[in-house]
């Protein structure tokens, strides 16, 4: 289990490029105790949630693309996109280059715990989403 305070803090260390690189605002932060924990960056088109559920250990990345300022149902595909099923679509898109530049600007990082390594992982990940879908 990790701390709420500890993840907040990797979670805007390691995404610290969704402010810099894509304007984006941390526009929600919860914490409830210390089962679930969810960051939120967004602007007028999109939100993306990271979220950890503690007792479940389970973590995901999620993308919603706003429908009139607001977040679209949970199953809906086209507006709801969530990282790992991203990831098969952009990952032969990507030449190696891409990957050593990306890992170069993350190499800052080092994580020791698993939960970190995650998300430091889907980091990388959403770093070269965006940069391939700037629609996004």
């Amino acid at each position: 289990m990790i701390e709420a305070k500890k993840y907040i803090e990797t979670v805007k260390d390691y995404y610290s490029f969704l402010i810099t690189e894509c304007d984006l605002l941390i526009i929600n932060e919860k914490i409830r105790g210390n089962a679930f924990y969810d960051i939120q960056y967004g602007d007028k088109t999109k939100i993306i949630s990271i979220s950890y559920e503690n007792i479940e250990d389970y973590f995901q990345v999620i993308i919603f693309k706003l429908q009139n300022g607001e977040i679209p149902d949970y199953d809906d595909e086209t507006k709801t996109l969530h990282l790992n099923k991203l990831n098969e679509a952009i990952l032969s898109k990507i030449d190696k280059n891409e990957f050593y530049l990306n890992n170069v600007y993350f190499s800052k990082f080092h994580s020791r715990e698993k939960l970190q390594k995650k998300i430091l992982k889907s980091a990388k990940e959403l770093r070269l989403f965006l940069k391939h879908y700037s629609e996004w």
